[in-house]
């Protein structure tokens, strides 16, 4: 039987509409991410999953506006940034030059001074999804765009060294796949939240 994972990131906060990097920082959900994500509809196919959430404010906001009272796993927190965050990524660069340069170059083992890495938080994430496969029990977890984004690489084999051969967008679900042991593969990517609003035939 072939269990899945769908995750949802968060909705926007203060911070998504200045650009600063906001890492393990508890930044909670806007007054127009709160908004935005109550205009959200998980569609039917993923009634019956099991649910969980990043503990970090902004996606567990996310998840009780969608689900109610969901339980949390620290595994699903955002890539922590360290010293970097509250900082852009423009700033970053214009400070720092080439220096940040070949430390983004990096790709998966990109890391701000005392944070994590892409790997870093793929090899986190990594018993979580053997657990889940385990368990037999498909699930929707809200979590981080750096949580998805180190998940989509691993299951395409990305080096994050360059641009990624899939656009992932906001405000979606995105479904993977797990094998026995947890690796995932892509089963979906961008399926929508918000319902399409109709057309007046008028």
């Amino acid at each position: 039987m072939t269990i899945r994972i769908a995750f949802i990131r968060h909705g926007e906060t203060d911070w998504n509409l200045t650009g600063k990097v906001q890492g393990h920082t508890d930044v909670p959900l806007g007054a127009s991410g709160i908004e935005d994500v109550k205009s959200w509809v998980v569609p039917d196919e993923f009634a019956g999953y099991a649910w969980l959430a990043s503990p970090l404010s902004r996606a567990l906001e996310t998840a009780r506006l969608l689900n109610g009272d969901t339980p949390t796993d620290l595994r699903l927190k955002e890539m922590d940034w360290g010293e970097w965050e509250g900082r852009t990524i423009p700033d970053l660069r214009d400070e720092l030059g080439p220096l940040m340069a070949a430390w983004e170059a990096k790709g998966l083992d990109f890391k701000a001074p005392t944070g994590e890495s892409p790997r870093d938080v793929q090899i986190r994430m990594a018993p979580l999804l053997a657990e889940i496969a385990a368990a037999g029990r498909d699930t929707i977890a809200v979590s981080h765009r750096g949580v998805i984004r180190a998940i989509y690489a691993a299951a395409v084999g990305w080096d994050m060294s360059n641009k990624a051969p899939d656009k992932i967008l906001d405000g979606c679900m995105h479904l993977f796949s797990l094998a026995d042991d947890g690796a995932p593969s892509i089963d979906r990517l961008n399926i929508p939240l918000k319902t399409p609003v109709a057309l007046d035939p008028a």
